[in-house]
């Protein structure tokens, strides 16, 4: 699989949505996971940065990823860009 250096996540209240990239922004990772499946794939992923929509329950998620080694950034709703197939 090759590295992903940027990982976008949707967070909902029971699914989450992951878009990674590699290097040359192609998307390389496109998952759901419930809750306890995302914690379990982030615990073994290796570092990387991840986007979060700046939201109440962010902050919470932001905490738990960079206690696994993950550079989280938090960015304003107006900013984020829904994915289209």
């Amino acid at each position: 699989m090759e590295q992903i250096i940027r990982i976008g996540m949707d967070t909902s209240k029971h699914v989450f949505q992951l878009h990674g990239v590699n290097a040359a922004e192609d998307p390389v990772l496109r998952k759901k996971l419930r809750r306890k499946e995302m914690v379990a794939f982030f615990e073994k992923a290796p570092p990387t940065v991840i986007a979060i929509e700046a939201c109440g329950g962010s902050h919470h998620w932001a905490r738990l990823l960079q206690s696994f080694g993950h550079e989280v950034k938090l960015i304003p709703p107006q900013f984020v860009k829904p994915y289209v197939k």
